[in-house]
């Protein structure tokens, strides 16, 4: 079953449950740029001052969770998840338009 998340509190709590931390990554888009939003699940190391595990993953970067919302806001998009408590701490989600609720 899933669920739409779309209350900043409820994502940031649904996120950090599993482990997870946002990221964002700028990429060019014809004349300017667009961003475009990622979240990891397990990666804890990345960007660490002791530079543990990669420093980015696919050119994303860490990013605060202010800085995160306000891209998904600026995006209109929300947060579809998994609700389905059997599959564990798994983070199964995809971001949908929130007209699309």
């Amino acid at each position: 079953m899933a669920k739409i998340l779309t209350s900043r509190d409820d994502i940031r709590q649904w996120v950090e449950a599993r482990g997870g931390n946002p990221m964002l990554m700028e990429t060019p888009d014809g004349t300017g740029s667009r961003t475009l939003l990622q979240l990891t699940f397990g990666q804890h190391a990345i960007n660490t001052d002791g530079n543990e595990g990669p420093d980015r993953v696919g050119g994303f970067q860490l990013v605060s969770w202010d800085d995160w919302f306000a891209a998904l806001e600026a995006a209109n998009l929300a947060l579809r998840v998994s609700d389905d408590l059997a599959g564990g701490n798994e983070a199964e989600f995809e971001f949908i338009e929130r007209a699309a609720q």
